[in-house]
């Protein structure tokens, strides 16, 4: 029986936004390129994207030969353990791409594996292509025989050179990567403490945007002392809310530096459980938090952010900052779900991890980001500099 491999990827420029998707179907004894395939979407979200492309991919995959197995490689952690059957499809978008994408090949035919970003770039290639062509872009391309058969050649010839690299990073002591120059790197700032901060209720973007209490103040002060102190910071960006705002002034003001709003650094959106502590909202709402805390595509009661909504966000951002800063060393002030994800995405750790990190008012965390794709968590929750 013969064997495919799909890789397949999708993206959305403001999620949603002008999105893409892109596929290739490989041979998977010989790893000849077989199919390449890259359609615009319009206005859709990134998760959206990413079903077309690895639909696109399994129907390209399937006029080849409908008899064939076919292995499906993606960077999408959220269409991975979907369509492997580990996470629930609620979201109304995925669902009947989920189902059309496993009506495809029978049962049984089809296995799915996450692959680091960096592993997916042709089909990623590909997506950036539709997006950036617009409007009518699309396209399905059957490679012939000479095309393939020099495709497989750089294929051979990039696998040869990575395992020169491997040998070489196995050989240097130590744990350090190999040398891939100055990362981006991170330093994830918590806001500092407000009014609701120590009753420990939830305050995220639909809530009442409380400012720092004086003893936020208090913290954001010393945590500028302390970025004084190391001299490493040479960009502030910010959340919109009014407590990281605040916290990144107090720090720009001591560096001599200005401060950016992203809006991508908001915190997640709790609905209807704004304002309440936890125990407030088992009592209200014991079912939809039961279902929360379970699935990270269930949305906080009355049409909250997700945490795979807000991971896709995340996503999004981290992507176009490292972009912008590579090999600088930029302070972003934040709140806890988006520090907690920054860290859960760059370990490589699934979505119940965020509940089992601590993360203070005030406290530091840094993640470095490589030219390779690779990430490294340097400190996290790092309350020093709040000590007297």
């Amino acid at each position: 029986m013969r064997e495919f491999i799909v890789e397949a990827d999708g993206g959305s420029r403001g999620n949603p936004g002008p999105a893409g998707y892109g596929c290739v179907v490989l041979d998977a004894v010989t790893g000849e390129t077989l199919v390449e395939a890259y359609e615009y979407l319009g206005v859709v979200t990134n998760n959206v994207a990413e079903y077309r492309g690895l639909l696109a991919g399994l129907r390209a995959a399937h006029d080849l030969d409908p008899t064939a197995r076919v292995h499906v490689r993606m960077d999408s952690k959220l269409v991975v353990e979907q369509m492997s059957g580990r996470w629930k499809i609620k979201h109304p978008d995925m669902k009947p791409l989920a189902l059309e994408a496993g009506r495809v090949f029978p049962p049984g035919r089809v296995t799915y594996e996450w692959i680091p970003r960096e592993q997916n770039k042709r089909a990623d290639r590909l997506a950036n292509e539709a997006m950036d062509s617009g409007a009518s872009a699309s396209s399905v391309r059957q490679l012939p025989a000479d095309e393939a058969e020099a495709d497989v050649a750089d294929v051979r010839a990039a696998q040869a050179e990575a395992d020169v690299r491997a040998a070489k990073a196995v050989a240097s002591p130590g744990w350090a990567p190999a040398d891939m120059g100055a990362p981006a790197t991170f330093v994830l700032l918590r806001h500092g403490e407000t009014p609701l901060t120590p009753q420990k209720r939830f305050s995220g973007s639909g809530g009442t945007d409380p400012s720092l209490s004086d003893i936020g103040r208090e913290q954001a002060r010393r945590a500028a002392e302390a970025l004084a102190e190391r001299g490493t910071i040479q960009h502030i960006l910010t959340s919109p809310l009014t407590r990281t705002r605040q916290t990144a002034q107090a720090v720009a003001d001591r560096l001599g530096l200005e401060v950016t709003v992203e809006d991508g650094l908001i915190e997640t959106d709790f609905g209807a459980w704004e304002g309440l502590t936890f125990g407030e909202v088992r009592e209200r709402y014991p079912d939809d938090l039961t279902t929360w805390l379970s699935d990270p595509e269930a949305e906080p009661t009355g049409g909250g952010e997700s945490f795979a909504a807000t991971a896709t966000r995340i996503a999004a951002t981290r992507d176009k900052l490292v972009a912008a800063y590579a090999g600088r060393t930029v302070l972003l002030v934040t709140h806890v779900t988006p520090i907690k994800t920054f860290v859960r995405l760059a370990l490589g750790a699934p979505p119940e991890s965020l509940f089992r990190m601590e993360l203070s008012a005030a406290s530091m965390s840094v993640v470095a980001y490589y030219a390779d794709g690779n990430a490294s968590v340097r400190l996290l929750n790092d309350t020093s500099h709040l000590r007297p």
